[in-house]
């Protein structure tokens, strides 16, 4: 019986006395079709190499050792790890880590273990924590092909939103920055043990090779965009002068703004990745 299945993963919560610890967020998936949606989207091979970040008892780390080349789990909670190793002993192809991966180095995990090579990330990500992982994934530069993640709903909407979208923000512009993200299923609660009170979605981000767009400095790109979604509700001139990252004034702010043809009462939600990286080139002419 596969980990998935709901009996078994009872038994083995029972059989452990294992307690669920609500500041890990965790939450068990015990439904198979969504299993292998999460297996179709991640297009795994026997070449492959894989980051699983959260491997709770093992459900996706046992799906992925029978497809993947190799998996490394990283698990926080000390008190899963002696499930993980009973549950997945007979995978020879599988290193369990008892880690923070915030606090992991992973690219040099990624050249212990895959010799430098791009990874795959695959992974049932805590709510709670989703947005600092996947930006740490991203802006590390780590070598990765793809992530393919399970992730609150509305994180996935906004990762997937574009210009004038209520969804649209500084994470939609960062992740569509380093990846193409492409949405794979809707996931109802009723998929996990315990019921998370929110719908859940399992989205890959398909890594760029090279960005989509050229920018003289990624920094100043973003503390714009930051400045621009911290204060939605204003005009981008007023924004960027109200923004404690920037020093520019008003009058330099309005001057950019008007150089690139903008309205000149726009706000950032109107734009896009492109037009905020000739923004953020226009404030350095």
């Amino acid at each position: 019986m596969k980990l998935v299945d709901p009996k078994k993963t009872i038994e083995v919560i029972q059989s452990r006395d294992f307690s669920f610890r609500k500041r890990f967020g965790q939450n068990f998936l015990i439904d198979a079709r969504v299993l292998e949606k999460i297996m179709d989207s991640a297009r795994l091979t026997r070449d492959d190499y894989v980051l699983e970040i959260g491997p709770g008892i093992g459900t996706l780390t046992e799906a992925l050792a029978e497809r993947a080349g190799r998996v490394t789990a990283v698990e926080i909670d000390e008190a899963l790890i002696p499930i993980l190793q009973e549950n997945l002993k007979e995978y020879e192809n599988v290193d369990i880590i008892n880690n923070d991966i915030l606090k992991l180095d992973i690219r040099q995990l990624a050249e212990e273990k895959n010799g430098g090579r791009p990874i795959k990330v695959v992974a049932n990500l805590p709510y709670y924590i989703t947005t600092p992982i996947i930006m740490e994934l991203l802006e590390s530069r780590v070598p990765m092909i793809s992530a393919t993640v399970m992730v609150q709903k509305e994180v996935a909407e906004r990762m997937m939103a574009g210009p004038g979208t209520k969804d649209y923000g500084a994470l939609s512009l960062a992740v569509q920055y380093y990846a193409r993200p492409v949405y794979a299923a809707t996931v109802p609660p009723n998929c996990f043990i315990p019921r998370p009170n929110v719908a859940s979605a399992v989205i890959t981000l398909e890594c760029h090779e090279t960005p989509p767009v050229k920018v003289r400095s990624e920094r100043l790109m973003f503390d714009l965009i930051h400045a621009a979604f911290e204060q939605r509700r204003k005009t981008l001139v007023n924004a960027i002068n109200g923004s404690g990252k920037l020093s520019y004034t008003k009058e330099q702010a309005a001057e950019a703004i008007s150089r690139c043809g903008f309205d000149p009462m726009i706000r950032g939600e109107a734009l896009s990745l492109q037009q905020f990286a000739a923004l953020s080139d226009a404030m350095q002419s």
